[in-house]
């Protein structure tokens, strides 16, 4: 009996471990110039991630990005963070991604996710949706909507994040 608890314990453990690890689930989706990426693989070298789903004709979406764009560069000064930012825009809209990537000056990677797999795979409903993911890859946030000023949140969050990895480096 003692053997089977034994058993049953590693093995839960076993399990448990890779779904904690496991942050993100792999579907292929493609840049701008149509290199293929693993969504599994994405990562920050140990810091913080945003990873945002929008369109262009999602008004709230241009207007998050935007919003974001004004305090991006303090942000990866600050904290490292990467975004990443994924269109859902069907395929043949791509020139028109490539556009408003472009009149935007957003300095993020863009990834194309036509058919949703990604975002279905994530069990997104509604856009502009947001994950802030932290240095080990483990989802600290998932938001749907935008709301003017909420920007002051996520700084926060990371803020948050960093303090947090700090503070472990320490000890």
């Amino acid at each position: 009996m003692k053997a089977i608890k034994s058993l049953i314990i590693m093995l839960a453990v076993a399990l448990a471990v890779p779904a904690a690890q496991a942050a993100l689930p792999s579907t292929q989706l493609k840049t701008l110039k149509g290199k293929v990426v693993d969504t599994a693989t994405l990562n920050n070298n140990g810091k913080p991630m945003i990873i945002t789903f929008f369109a262009g004709w999602c008004k709230p979406c241009l207007r998050e990005l935007n919003a974001i764009n004004e305090y991006y560069d303090d942000w990866r000064e600050e904290t490292g963070v990467k975004l990443i930012a994924i269109s859902i825009d069907e395929a043949d809209k791509i020139t028109n991604v490539r556009k408003t990537v472009n009149s935007n000056n957003w300095d993020y990677e863009i990834l194309l996710d036509p058919n949703s797999d990604f975002k279905r795979a994530l069990g997104i409903q509604n856009i502009p949706h947001m994950l802030i993911i932290d240095g080990q890859g483990k989802i600290v946030e998932n938001r749907s909507g935008y709301t003017d000023g909420s920007e002051n949140h996520i700084i926060k969050k990371l803020r948050e994040i960093t303090a947090t990895k700090k503070v472990t480096k320490k000890k």
